[in-house]
């Protein structure tokens, strides 16, 4: 049964100066909350790996954020503002991506009255002759045909033209340390349009003194969409849609994972991947093919099958297939009254007030999230992407 939530249950007072609108100077200085037993801890992040459990598998999502803003003019001089959101053709990543010359994709547009259609050209200088077409339109987002001159990858391109698209919460335009600290140390895959923030503390230090004990690191990777940024603007919470996100699975993590690993997921992006994958395996068993996970799909019915019977459905499918890696979306929502089956622990930053990463949060701590947020409040936290950090442990509940 779909769960009856209203979003004004999940409010909370969050003045504006305690947004961190930029990055501490160094990644690892920031606070730590630690959540245990309905036990509040404050620490450095720096002290994470002594807070983990020895043995646990720690997943990590390593998308990489893309310069996905960019900025055009008409003849008449109305600047149009276009954020590409996801590939339509080539519709895969890797070949989005890879495209000389030509390419179309779903694209945020700001100012899109303005742009009725016709070639537009990039705003200042444009030595690589870049020029978009609108070819539809559905309100605020619209299919757009990109072309340039030169031979440079669409990546370059955006490279070259584009800039990071940091939250609109921060009311500030992008600056130069945008580029490297709204960007995990591990990005590698280009895909998102937002950051994995609870990646943005890890550090080479950090990093090692979690190899140090012993605890495994594996990746994910989860491409982040502008629907990340999308308030709830319906008082149910039912009511309110979630955005696809394409997201990859390689085989032997899959395998750890049946194993029954005591997993720690960095990000909610990591946790809703993982999550994700016993509706997948619930395909691969009954239909025999792993499919798109659906927003409300672990609410629906009940499901017959141990997490360890999906998990190794995938891999057989895989195994199957001739396959190394998952590949599939999930609009998966994750709120009070989900049953959790793999994250046991999870590293993520303070979420905005009516968000649906706050009914994640509060789902894997058993409802208890006010405690967490006042003390946050209490103690100096900073907040949302650029600010401070906590890792929580699943309640019981």
């Amino acid at each position: 049964m779909i769960p009856q939530i209203h979003i004004e249950d999940y409010n909370y007072p969050l003045p504006d100066e305690r947004i961190a609108k930029y990055p501490l100077t160094e990644r690892d200085a920031s606070k730590l909350l630690h959540y245990s037993g309905g036990v509040v801890e404050d620490h450095c992040f720096r002290e994470l790996p002594s807070l983990l459990p020895q043995g646990a598998l720690m997943v990590f999502n390593d998308t990489k954020v893309v310069p996905a803003r960019l900025h055009f003019q008409r003849e008449s001089g109305a600047h149009i503002e276009v954020f590409v959101l996801e590939p339509l053709q080539p519709a895969e990543y890797v070949s989005a991506f890879a495209a000389t010359g030509s390419c179309v994709w779903k694209c945020v547009i700001g100012n899109a009255k303005r742009w009725k259609g016709g070639l537009i050209g990039l705003y200042g200088d444009n030595q690589l002759g870049l020029k978009a077409e609108l070819l539809n339109r559905d309100g605020a987002t619209g299919s757009v045909r990109f072309t340039w001159d030169g031979g440079e990858p669409f990546s370059r391109v955006l490279d070259i033209a584009g800039s990071i698209p940091i939250p609109p919460y921060l009311n500030r335009d992008t600056e130069a340390l945008d580029l490297e600290r709204y960007q995990t140390l591990y990005a590698h895959i280009r895909g998102s349009v937002a950051a994995p923030t609870a990646g943005l503390h890890f550090t080479e230090r950090v990093l090692d003194d979690i190899r140090a004990r012993g605890i495994e690191m594996k990746q994910v990777c989860l491409h982040v969409g502008a629907g990340t940024f999308l308030p709830v603007k319906t008082s149910l919470v039912s009511e309110h849609p979630m955005h696809k996100e394409p997201f990859f699975v390689g085989i032997d993590l899959l395998r750890e994972l049946a194993a029954g690993r005591d997993v720690v997921a960095v990000g909610t992006t990591s946790v809703r991947t993982l999550e994700s994958l016993y509706y997948a395996g619930v395909a691969c068993i009954e239909k025999g093919a792993p499919e798109d996970v659906p927003q409300w799909a672990p609410y629906e019915r009940e499901y017959p099958y141990s997490t360890q019977e999906a998990l190794q459905a995938i891999v057989d499918y895989l195994e199957r297939n001739g396959k190394d890696t998952l590949s599939i979306g999930t609009r998966i929502i994750i709120v009070p009254g989900f049953r959790w089956r793999i994250v046991r622990h999870m590293v993520t930053n303070f979420h905005q007030p009516e968000s649906t990463l706050l009914l994640l949060v509060s789902s894997f701590v058993g409802g208890d999230w006010q405690t967490i947020y006042r003390h946050a409040l209490a103690s100096g936290y900073r907040f949302l992407s650029y600010g401070d950090s906590s890792l929580l442990e699943r309640s019981s509940i």
